[in-house]
């Protein structure tokens, strides 16, 4: 069945789509994606996709909407080309955050984008992480929400002392996801109270759990500004913790963020390369980049064979 998967890399992942499709041991589909004077973009397909089951790697991450064009483009390219199905692979899903109407006269982008997505010519959509679960119910296609937790887990317990660690959720929204990693990794559970006064900054409020001496692991899908982690972090720390890590899945890191993370009293972030890490990203002391290269590489294989994919993360 693999011989019939064709990888086609966008340009905002295509050093994952590489990685993944070693780890498939398929060469990656020869694409051209570029740019016309004026920057409209323009998409070829340099090999016959009839007939094949296409998965196309690409993240919605900065610049988002150039990305996300790159995206559309390339599925109505393979949808042209008579590939027998188009899997449209987003490990970062943008737009993700306006999933609802916070406010009168909003959209709610994430319905939008999804829309878009279907339009274009997609018949499954494999993404990881998203921000809010209920966004798989905007498609109208099947769609896989992978979770990075299995690779998190290892690194932690290759990494970290298991007999000091504890799992923080960041806010109340993220104790879900904290709660099921701390089952994963038989630690208990904190969680930070906050108070956001407006989009990108962060008031700590309160502690929620007893943290004094243990090594804190923060938890969550998405570090932007990253000012939620560096207000967490001087507050667990100024309660007892021992040392403050985090583990997050996305790492969009807009403005100074790596420069605040760099500055801050976090023994370390971990993040995914579902984002292509920047050359400040990779110079910074005290962030790490684990890869999800294999956690995709795996779900598209049993995707192309029809096999179960949410058993990866039983």
């Amino acid at each position: 069945m693999k011989s019939s998967i064709k990888i086609v890399a966008g340009n905002a992942s295509r050093p994952l789509a590489e990685a993944i499709a070693a780890y498939l041991e398929q060469p990656l589909a020869l694409c051209s994606v570029r740019r016309f004077a004026d920057m409209e973009i323009f998409v070829e397909l340099q090999e016959n996709v009839r007939g094949e089951d296409v998965f196309i790697v690409q993240s919605t991450s900065f610049p988002a909407n150039d990305h996300l064009m790159e995206l559309l483009i390339m599925i109505d390219a393979a949808r042209r080309s008579s590939a027998r199905r188009i899997t449209a692979v987003i490990p970062y899903f943008g737009y993700a955050r306006q999933d609802r109407r916070t406010s009168g006269r909003t959209p709610i982008s994430a319905k939008l984008v999804a829309n878009l997505i279907t339009e274009a010519g997609a018949d499954r959509v494999m993404t990881l992480d998203l921000h809010a679960g209920q966004i798989q119910g905007f498609f109208d296609i099947p769609t896989d929400n992978l979770f990075a937790a299995p690779v998190m887990v290892r690194d932690i317990k290759e990494r970290l002392d298991p007999d000091d660690m504890m799992v923080v959720s960041p806010d109340v929204g993220g104790v879900v996801r904290a709660r099921a990693l701390a089952k994963r990794i038989d630690a208990p559970l904190a969680i930070v109270d906050k108070r956001r006064e407006r989009p990108g900054e962060s008031e700590v409020m309160n502690i929620i759990g007893d943290v004094e001496g243990r090594s804190c692991i923060l938890v969550d899908d998405i570090v932007d500004s990253g000012g939620t982690l560096v207000n967490a972090a001087e507050a667990l720390l100024a309660k007892g913790a021992k040392d403050v890590s985090a583990y997050i899945t996305h790492g969009v890191l807009s403005g100074g963020a790596v420069s605040r993370i760099a500055s801050s009293k976090l023994k370390e972030l971990v993040i995914t390369d579902s984002i292509q890490p920047t050359a400040a990203v990779k110079l910074a002391r005290n962030i790490r980049v684990v890869t999800i290269a294999p956690l995709l590489g795996e779900a598209i294989g049993r995707t192309a064979e029809e096999s179960s994919v949410s058993s990866l993360f039983v």
